[in-house]
């Protein structure tokens, strides 16, 4: 009875903090293994499989053990898969998700990602390069905006700090914005952004759209998933 009290507390919060609260699609951390799990191999062929673990490294995708569905037993590396969809958890799905989908502003860009599976709670991720200081890899990376990326890609900074957030009963409801994020511009490899960098990194990535620069006379780090969306929507 108290749970359901304090989560009824938390979510008329939430309803009215949605105003401010981001567009982008918050980290995943925990998976459900009841829910088919959908991978692109780097070979083109599709693999439908119940997660069981996935190990990590670093904060990124080290190996995954699931089941397919024929029962048998595999083990995944990310260098083998292009993309996959990982179907979050229930209470992950629930708390973080719910303003997001409620938010039809988001889903104007269908683009390649399947839309219904992030709907229902999927998590998208993808084989993307990446800049690690000077060092290009490949990596395996959580996209945080799937529904306006055509542009710019915005995708899990797996260090990135934190702003001060706070929660009931186990929800957050305020804060807890990313302070950095590896962002993919125009289909260039991903680099970090900062929140400390952001007003010149501003200028770089969306001088040349008049559009933002007058609906954003000041730059905020906690609208940059404004700013990507609109650029998206509104600039060639």
């Amino acid at each position: 009875m108290l749970r359901c009290k304090l989560l009824a507390i938390a979510l008329v919060i939430a309803s009215v903090c949605s105003v401010s609260a981001q567009k982008f699609l918050p980290p995943v951390e925990t998976f459900s293994g009841k829910k088919i799990a959908y991978l692109t191999m780097d070979d083109g062929s599709e693999m439908e499989v119940f997660v069981d673990k996935i190990s990590r490294k670093k904060g990124l995708v080290e190996e995954i053990k699931a089941k397919g569905t024929d029962g048998k037993k595999v083990k995944i590396k990310p260098e083998q898969i292009k993309s996959m969809y990982l179907p979050q958890s229930g209470w992950d799905k629930f708390g973080k998700n719910m303003e997001f989908i409620n938010d039809p502003r988001q889903w104007e860009d269908p683009g390649a990602i399947n839309q219904d599976r992030i709907k229902e709670g999927y998590a998208y991720f993808e084989k993307s390069e990446v800049m690690i200081k000077k060092k290009k890899e490949t990596l395996m990376m959580q996209v945080l905006n799937p529904t306006f990326s055509k542009k710019v890609k915005v995708y899990h900074d797996p260090y990135a700090q934190e702003t001060t957030s706070w929660g009931v009963g186990g929800f957050t409801v305020a804060g807890g914005d990313a302070k950095s994020y590896y962002v993919g511009y125009n289909g260039a490899a991903a680099i970090k952004l900062e929140k400390k960098n952001y007003d010149e990194e501003f200028v770089r990535m969306f001088s040349k759209c008049d559009a933002i620069k007058q609906k954003y006379p000041k730059v905020k780090w906690l609208d940059f998933d404004s700013h990507v969306f609109d650029y998206t929507v509104e600039c060639e």
